[in-house]
């Protein structure tokens, strides 16, 4: 059970940041509204949040996820990929010492992005890609033995449409994936079932499984009648102004 989130609300540069979307500049007062029923969605699943200000010295910080790998025996503050966003962790450093005294970090040349990496209970898929190199996965995956935490790397350096694994990839709890059609046939994924979001609403696959509920992007009815089908109660939200940004759901927030 998660209790709490941290987020950050984009700066109003927040379109100067990082993307490969091509689809346009995103529209700011949309997004901070988009961002705030997300708050809002977070608070109804039962968190408690810790509001950050905005940061325009670094236009991607509402993307808090990828600072940090935290889960409920220890914490990992990661290295972006991206080096325009580093002077993002000294700030979530001083966030998370409040809430886990004994941050662990991960050092360059490895490279981790918190959205490359994915807990499915007591493994971690950790994505290779074009911002976690594999250097930064094995001290990644060293980091979090200790802990009784077993990982798989996931290359998807070849997977087109994926900045992060969690672009294609989301844990929903009971051995359950969702999972983007292209990943599907994966070695790594075999023992799991796999709910699988067909090509054209891959985007859907960042989902947020949060207590009882799961957090799903507006717009993907097909992803949607699969979660129906199976039970889950669902909150879809807008993410249009963050998908301009190469984000989804799960880059929003830090829960732990």
């Amino acid at each position: 059970m998660f209790t709490r989130a941290i987020v950050r609300p984009p700066a109003p540069n927040f379109s100067q940041g990082l993307t490969e979307a091509n689809l346009g500049a995103p529209n700011f007062e949309r997004a901070l509204k988009q961002h705030e029923a997300y708050c809002a969605a977070l608070t109804q699943c039962g968190l408690t949040l810790t509001r950050l200000a905005p940061d325009p010295d670094y236009p991607d910080s509402t993307f808090v996820e990828d600072t940090a790998i935290l889960t409920n025996r220890c914490a990992v503050l990661a290295q972006p990929g991206a080096s325009s966003r580093r002077g993002e962790i000294e700030s979530m450093r001083n966030t998370l010492a409040d809430f886990f005294p004994a941050l662990m970090s991960i050092k360059l040349p490895g490279t981790v992005d918190g959205g490359d990496v994915c807990e499915a209970g007591k493994n971690f898929f950790i994505g290779v890609s074009e911002r976690t190199n594999e250097a930064g996965a094995q001290q990644l995956a060293e980091l979090l033995e200790p802990f009784g935490y077993t990982c798989k790397s996931v290359d998807i350096r070849d997977e087109s449409g994926l900045l992060h694994l969690k672009s294609g990839l989301a844990y929903l709890g009971d051995n359950r994936l969702v999972i983007a059609e292209s990943l599907a046939g994966r070695a790594e994924f075999v023992g799991y079932d796999l709910v699988i979001v067909n090509s054209s609403e891959q985007y859907a696959a960042n989902c947020v499984r949060i207590n009882n509920q799961v957090l799903a992007p507006a717009g993907y009815p097909a992803f949607a009648e699969k979660l129906r089908d199976l039970d889950y109660e669902t909150i879809t939200l807008e993410m249009t102004e963050f998908q301009k940004m190469d984000g989804g759901l799960s880059c929003l927030s830090l829960r732990f």
